[in-house]
């Protein structure tokens, strides 16, 4: 059997989470198989490691056999206790056998692998969360952790020879180790696992936690290559464990966003490569962390996310996402944008980035971008804060491109999926903003606005005010004697943006002329 081939074997490690194009029958007895391959490799340095194709075929087939008895075998508290134990014996073998043999590879590699057969193993306990406090009063949590910063650099570089390919073969043991760890924290803190079990899951998070869990995770994506696809499903899997967690723990978002997350998820986000899975993972775990959290908003500003949000999103002012997944991710952006703009030291830096310049190009390109433009100026311009950014948008001339939307809402909007009441409801928004932070002669001439084409704009103003005053009182009849007011969320909203609008209106036409 060639030796090339057997070192470049690599078992296949698809993510728990399975993504586009993934298969479904990957086996884990398979993966163990090809483990068993890489020990035949090892022995003495000089030693040819060809061997017969035949005896290599029956190993394989005993392991599956072996693998076959292991799954009849019962699973309970005792036989998890006996897993973790063994779990940690292996890894204290092998960090001792690393400290005292730093420069003989040969040495501790069979316990690289052993471990790496343990955590394989693991994997059952994700189906028992009431036992999860047994990984962190054994140790296992911190062992673990410790294993996803599993360096290398205490293996000299050899450059020649069989002595290489071992150390090759060795740094590739190191990084499929630190992937089988994510692997298994994913499986462990899946979602619907946590919520099996809240006192089993608390116990798990908050040692996690406190072994700076996310800052390892970041450390350990840093050194992956994601044009190796076992390399991305590691990422792919990291981003789910960050995404559990944050569901389960709302709390722990800013945290996990100091650790370098943020700072990871910006770089991954604006990288130069084709869009593929993991960069739609990082749109939404980036949109997560900053739902309802100034501190995450803060940090974004700081570290240049707004603009980099504006690039990604420049992409689409001329051309619509290609997929569904393009488009999913475009709207992940989105919402992050909007979730930015809430806090007023980032509408400041939206404002110097040329946001709003992008977002009334997007608006009159009339691509699928048009209608989450709109919420993006609705959220930059609202309030007191939003004064720099209206009197930004007169300059830019954006009362042309508003006023047509607030005539009518545009067929491809309705076809892009997007409300009517939706759509009237940020057009009047940014109108009203503008008439409360406009001052002097920019004021003006959004008022002079409503007296063009035999005031047209005013009877517009009357239909839609008709229109949800209607819809409210309707909604008055149907609610009378509940207590439930959700079904009046979207008509007070946008009432209120039209009683503001033909409030300013009347007073401005009623006042004196001097």
């Amino acid at each position: 059997m060639d030796v090339g081939e057997l070192l470049n074997y690599q078992p296949d490690r698809g993510a728990k989470r399975l993504r586009a194009g993934d298969d479904d029958d990957d086996d884990p007895r398979n993966k163990k198989a090809g483990r068993e391959l890489a020990r035949n490799l090892e022995g003495d340095d000089s030693e040819d490691p060809s061997g017969d194709r035949k005896r290599i075929l029956e190993k394989l087939m005993d392991d599956d056999e072996d693998a076959d008895d292991q799954e009849g075998e019962p699973v309970d508290e005792s036989s998890v206790k006996k897993m973790i134990l063994t779990f940690e014996k292996r890894s204290y073998k092998n960090q001792e056998l690393r400290i005292k043999f730093p420069d003989t590879p040969g040495r501790f590699m069979e316990t690289e692998l052993d471990l790496n057969d343990i955590i394989q193993e693991m994997h059952v306990i994700a189906t028992m969360p009431d036992l999860y406090h047994l990984l962190v009063e054994l140790n296992a949590v911190h062992s673990l952790l410790g294993l996803l910063s599993h360096e290398n650099t205490d293996i000299l570089s050899f450059k020649y020879g069989l002595l290489s390919i071992l150390h090759s073969l060795i740094q590739l043991i190191y990084l499929y180790l630190s992937i089988a760890v994510v692997d298994l924290l994913q499986e462990l803190t899946d979602i619907d696992t946590l919520h099996e079990s809240e006192e089993g899951a608390e116990v798990l998070i908050d040692s996690l936690l406190e072994g700076q869990v996310v800052a390892l995770l970041v450390q350990n994506m840093e050194r992956l290559d994601e044009q190796v696809k076992e390399e991305a499903d590691g990422v792919y899997n990291t981003l789910a464990i960050i995404e559990n967690m944050a569901e389960f723990r709302p709390g722990l978002c800013t945290e996990a966003a100091q650790q370098g997350l943020m700072q990871w998820l910006l770089k991954r986000i604006k990288a130069k490569i084709p869009f593929d899975a993991n960069k739609l993972y990082c749109s939404e775990v980036l949109a997560i962390l900053l739902q309802n959290n100034d501190s995450t908003r803060e940090l974004l500003g700081e570290l240049d996310g707004i603009d980099v949000l504006l690039q990604q999103l420049s992409v689409f002012k001329r051309h619509n996402p290609a997929t569904a997944e393009e488009q999913e991710m475009m709207e992940n952006l989105f919402d992050a944008m909007c979730s930015c703009l809430m806090l007023a030291s980032n509408r400041d830096r939206f404002l110097r980035g040329e946001g709003l310049q992008l977002m009334n190009l997007m608006l009159r390109e009339k691509k699928m971008s048009r209608t989450s433009a709109l919420r993006v100026l609705d959220h930059g311009m609202i309030g007191p804060e939003g004064s720099d950014n209206c009197h930004k948008f007169v300059d830019i001339l954006g009362l042309r491109t508003i006023f047509p939307l607030f005539m009518k809402t545009p067929k491809k909007m309705r076809k892009a999926g997007a409300a009517d009441k939706e759509h009237e409801e940020h057009v009047c928004s940014i109108i009203s903003s503008c008439l409360r932070n406009l001052k002097a002669q920019q004021r003006t001439r959004l008022l002079s606005k409503f007296t063009e084409n035999d005031c047209e704009k005013v009877d517009r103003l009357m239909e839609l005010h008709f229109k949800y005053l209607e819809a409210v009182q309707l909604a008055d009849k149907r609610i009378e004697g509940e207590k439930h007011v959700g079904v009046l969320h979207l008509p007070l909203l946008s009432t209120a943006c039209i009683l503001t609008l033909t409030g300013n209106i009347s007073e401005t036409r009623a006042a004196p002329t001097v």
